[in-house]
């Protein structure tokens, strides 16, 4: 299993990104994915998830209405679309995957400051 994330990068205040997060190693379209962000000095955050069929899950609150989670199975990629972006939304963004146990990609790096 590999997890690549991209797309981080620094932006201000209420501008957007969208992360990409190329998946490798399993039969994507048959697993549920997830996006989490980890803040500096905090606990890693469980943000979204996007089912096989393509539902989704929001955990994280201060997100509603501003992220979304998409998935491209012919690409064997997921999406995180970021708009609205606050200050504290500043943190490492990593996909994963559960197959056995839980997989991670390395992180990309999102920093909202003006």
């Amino acid at each position: 299993v590999q997890l690549v994330e991209s797309g981080g990068g620094l932006v201000q205040p209420g501008g957007s990104l969208r992360l990409s997060c190329a998946a490798s190693g399993f039969t994507f379209s048959t697993y549920s994915m997830r996006w989490y962000r980890q803040a500096p000095g905090k606990e890693r955050e469980l943000v979204l998830e996007i089912s096989d069929t393509g539902g989704t899950t929001n955990y994280a609150s201060s997100v509603a209405g501003r992220f979304t989670i998409s998935r491209d199975n012919a690409k064997n990629t997921v999406y995180l679309q970021m708009n609205s972006l606050k200050p504290e939304d500043t943190a490492v963004y990593y996909c994963s995957v559960f197959r056995f146990r839980r997989y991670w990609g390395q992180g990309t790096q999102v920093i909202v400051s003006s």
